[in-house]
């Protein structure tokens, strides 16, 4: 069993219940299969945590959006704007997987297949978004009419934008932490 951190920034607890509930059941479930006493658990009777009704956008009380500090407008040179940086900062699937598990169950999502959401980053690596903090990643759909996929494309030209001094680097995360699907049009970049 996995743990998953409460999406919230470091030193901040989000303070529901749920989640101190989340958190006693799976320290207790892994100290118990640590110690071979059970072998698995069925399904759980949490209701969902997060709300599904900021989709496309994530609940922005489980995922707040946390930025990579080694990223600034002073860095972009040697980070965001080299080709290829974002491939040493991803995080591994291992990784990304146990979360997005955790973040369909959070979400209360039906659809339980992993393959039918990217676990995304809130502030895309592009833009120097935090790669492993839990409070920068949840399990975006790949349905509906805005989905991971369309996010994807605007990650890329509000990179492009900073990287050519179009847009600050600021500007950009601000705009796609607020609302990727109207990001491009706030910057003036499209």
């Amino acid at each position: 069993m996995s743990y998953r951190q409460p999406r919230t920034r470091p030193g901040i607890t989000c303070g529901r219940p749920a989640d101190a509930r989340r958190l006693a059941a799976s320290l207790a479930a892994t100290t118990l299969a640590a110690a071979g006493l059970i072998v698995a658990t069925t399904g759980s009777a949490d209701a969902a945590t997060c709300s599904r009704s900021y989709l496309p956008l994530p609940d922005p009380h489980c995922t707040p959006g946390v930025y990579n500090p080694a990223v600034t407008q002073s860095t972009i040179g040697s980070t965001i704007c080299v080709s290829g940086w974002t491939a040493t900062v991803r995080p591994s699937t291992s990784y990304t997987n146990a979360l997005k598990t955790q973040g369909i169950a959070d979400y209360g999502y039906a659809d339980k297949s992993l393959s039918s959401y990217e676990e995304d980053h809130q502030i895309p690596l592009e833009l120097g978004g935090s790669p492993r903090d839990p409070g920068n990643l949840w399990p975006e759909p790949y349905s509906g009419t805005k989905t991971a996929t369309t996010k994807d494309g605007v990650e890329t030209k509000l990179k492009n934008a900073v990287c050519k001094g179009t847009i600050t680097l600021s500007a950009a995360r601000t705009a796609i932490k607020n609302n990727w699907a109207t990001a491009l049009s706030v910057t003036g970049i499209g």
